[in-house]
C-alpha cells in the first residue's frame, strides 16, 4: 500500500524545499513536485512537454487529465511506500477528480494533506527575491511579478475550498510556513514519521 502526503502551499512557501529534504533525509520516503514533472516533461522536448509548456508559461493551469495522470503513473511506479506530492492539488476541479481516483486505487490511501502557510507578503519577497538571486540564464519563466499575482490568485481563489474539503474528511494539517527551514523541515516530517 502506498501512503501518500499531499503539500500544498503558496509560491514561494518552502513546500518543495521542505519536501525534498525530508525524502534526502529518509530511504523509506520519496518525493514529488508537480512542477518538476511538468517541467521534466518540457525539458524532454515531447510534443506533451510542448503543450505543458504553453500553459506553464503563460502561469496558468495544465490540463487536469494530463496532470492526474502523471501523478497516478508516479505513485504507481514510485519505489518506497510513502511519497509526498507538492504542489497538488490546485484547483477544486484537481481535488475533485483526484479524490474519484484514488477513491478507486487499491494500492493509494491518501494519508493527509499539509498545507504550509504563508502570507502573501512572505511569499512575494521570496519568489522576487529568488529572481534576483538566479544567475543570469538561470531564471524561471515564472518568477516576475505580473506571473506571481496570476500565481497567488490561482492559488488562494479554490483554497477555502480545499480546505474546508480535506478537513472535513479530518486530512489536513496546517504548518506554519514563516519560520526558519528547519523548524518547518523538523515539524513536517515529525508528522509524516508519526504516520507512517
Amino acid at each position: 500500500m502506498k501512503k501518500l502526503f499531499l503539500i500544498i502551499g503558496a509560491p514561494g512557501s518552502g513546500k518543495t524545499t521542505d519536501a525534498s529534504l525530508i525524502a534526502e533525509k529518509n530511504d523509506n520516503i520519496v518525493h514529488y513536485s508537480t512542477g518538476d514533472m511538468l517541467r521534466e516533461e518540457v525539458a524532454s522536448g515531447s510534443e506533451l512537454g510542448k503543450e505543458i509548456e504553453s500553459y506553464i508559461s503563460k502561469g496558468a493551469l495544465v490540463p487536469l487529465e494530463i496532470i492526474v495522470n502523471t501523478i497516478v503513473s508516479a505513485i504507481n511506479n514510485a519505489p518506497v511506500d510513502n511519497i509526498l506530492i507538492d504542489g497538488y492539488p490546485r484547483s477544486e476541479e484537481q481535488m475533485t477528480a483526484f479524490d474519484e481516483l484514488v477513491s478507486k486505487e487499491e494500492n493509494i490511501d491518501l494519508v493527509s494533506v499539509i498545507e504550509v502557510r504563508v502570507s502573501e507578503e512572505v511569499a512575494r519577497e521570496r519568489i522576487l527575491g529568488r529572481r534576483a538571486e538566479a544567475a543570469p540564464g538561470e531564471e524561471r519563466s515564472d518568477d516576475n511579478e505580473e506571473v506571481f499575482v496570476s500565481r497567488m490568485k490561482i492559488y488562494t481563489d479554490p483554497l477555502p475550498k480545499i480546505q474546508e474539503f480535506y478537513e472535513t474528511k479530518g486530512l489536513l494539517t496546517v504548518i506554519n510556513g514563516e519560520r526558519t527551514l528547519d523548524e518547518v523541515v523538523s515539524d513536517m516530517e515529525q508528522f509524516i514519521l508519526s504516520k507512517i
